[in-house]
């Protein structure tokens, strides 16, 4: 059975997550991928502000009211990224989990 191709690979890093798109398969355990630009998507604005509750060191955001409007940026950097025995991808970047569609979150609460 062959396994599902996925076409993007989106960087974890703590508390965020960053798009790419995957550009290149050069094998089974490795790929090139390059970043997405992201665009706050206006439209979700005004609900996400209004999401703010004050407290701790300033206040903290609903961080599941993000939306993003995605596009593709062949300007961008591509990165190789090889496959380890936990399913993940890793590269220069950190560590990269594939997905159906691109995916962006900025954590405001720090």
């Amino acid at each position: 059975m062959k396994a599902k191709e996925f076409n993007f690979a989106n960087r974890i890093s703590y508390s965020d997550i960053e798009p790419y798109e995957i550009v290149r398969r050069l094998s089974d355990c490795t790929i090139e991928v390059r970043a997405m630009d992201a665009t706050f998507d206006p439209s979700a604005k005004d609900e996400f502000n209004k999401s703010f509750i004050p407290g701790g060191f300033l206040g903290n955001f609903d961080n599941d009211l993000q939306k993003w409007i995605f596009s593709r940026n062949t300007e961008n950097q591509v990165h190789r990224l090889r496959k380890h025995k936990d399913g993940a991808y890793y590269g220069s970047m950190g560590k990269f989990v594939l997905s159906d569609e691109p995916y962006k979150k900025y954590d405001y609460n720090f």
